[in-house]
C-alpha cells in the first residue's frame, strides 16, 4: 500500500473515531476474523448482510463454525418466510457483519439499500455492528459516495443478483447527470436495488459501530 492510501485510511479513521464509530485497520484480507474474534465471544447471536467483503474475508465461514448462534439467511432450504423472521430476529443480534457501500474521509458511511434489511440494523438494533470494508470503499465525500454507488457498486451488484434493471444493462445507473433534486429518482424497476439511501454521521452510542479497513481492494 502506497503512503498516500495509508494517510487517506488514518485521516478516515481519525474522523470516524469523532463521530463515535470505532475504526480498526488491517493489512490482509486474511486478519480480519482474527481480529474479529476478539470483538466478538463465542455464543454470541450474530446475522449478516448480503457482503462480498465478508465472504472473501473468511467471516462467514466463522459465523457458520459452530461457535456462535449464526441467524443464517442464506441456509439451504430456507422459505421466504423463514429469511423474513431471520431480518426481524438481527435486530436483537449480539453483532451485526456487513460492509458499506462507502465511508467519507469526513467520517460518514453511507449505504443504499432496496430491501434495507442491512440499513435499518446498522441504523438500530443489533448491540454491535460490524462493517468490514476494503480500502476502495474510502471516498472524499458523500457526493463522491453517491457516484461510487451509482458507477462502481450498483451496477455489478445487480448483474451478480440476477436484477432485471437499467444499470445491469448499461453498467451505471439512469439518474447518472440528472439534476441534484432528481439524483434518488432512479430507474423504477422492480428490481432496483437502489430504494433507500442512509448517512451515517455522528453516533449517539459511543463505539457501537465498527468499522475495519482492509489495505486491500474489496468487494464493490
Amino acid at each position: 500500500m502506497n503512503a498516500e492510501m495509508m494517510k487517506k485510511i488514518e485521516a478516515t479513521m481519525e474522523n470516524l473515531q469523532k463521530n463515535n464509530i470505532k475504526p480498526f485497520f488491517v493489512e490482509k484480507k486474511e486478519d480480519v476474523v482474527p481480529l474479529i474474534k476478539t470483538l466478538i465471544n463465542k455464543g454470541d447471536t450474530v446475522s449478516n448482510g448480503g457482503s462480498e467483503t465478508l465472504k472473501a474475508c473468511g467471516v462467514i465461514d466463522l459465523l457458520k463454525s459452530g461457535d456462535y448462534n449464526y441467524l443464517n439467511r442464506s441456509r439451504e432450504g430456507i422459505t421466504r418466510e423463514e429469511v423474513e423472521q431471520v431480518y426481524r430476529d438481527t435486530y436483537s443480534a449480539d453483532a451485526y457483519f456487513a460492509s458499506s457501500n462507502a465511508v467519507t474521509e469526513t467520517g460518514c458511511l453511507y449505504n443504499v439499500d432496496g430491501n434495507s434489511n442491512r440499513v435499518s440494523a446498522i441504523l438500530y438494533g443489533p448491540k454491535s455492528v460490524i462493517l468490514v470494508c476494503g480500502c476502495n470503499k474510502i471516498v472524499k465525500n458523500l457526493e463522491e459516495a453517491e457516484l461510487r454507488v451509482k458507477e462502481k457498486a450498483a451496477p455489478p451488484n445487480t448483474v451478480r443478483l440476477g436484477c432485471d434493471t437499467y444499470c445491469a444493462k448499461t453498467g451505471k445507473c439512469v439518474s447518472l447527470g440528472k439534476a441534484d433534486r432528481e439524483m434518488y429518482d432512479g430507474c423504477k424497476g422492480a428490481g432496483r436495488i437502489c430504494c433507500n439511501y442512509v448517512v451515517c454521521a455522528q453516533q449517539r452510542h459511543v463505539d457501537r459501530i465498527k468499522v475495519i479497513f482492509v489495505g486491500e481492494e474489496l468487494g464493490y
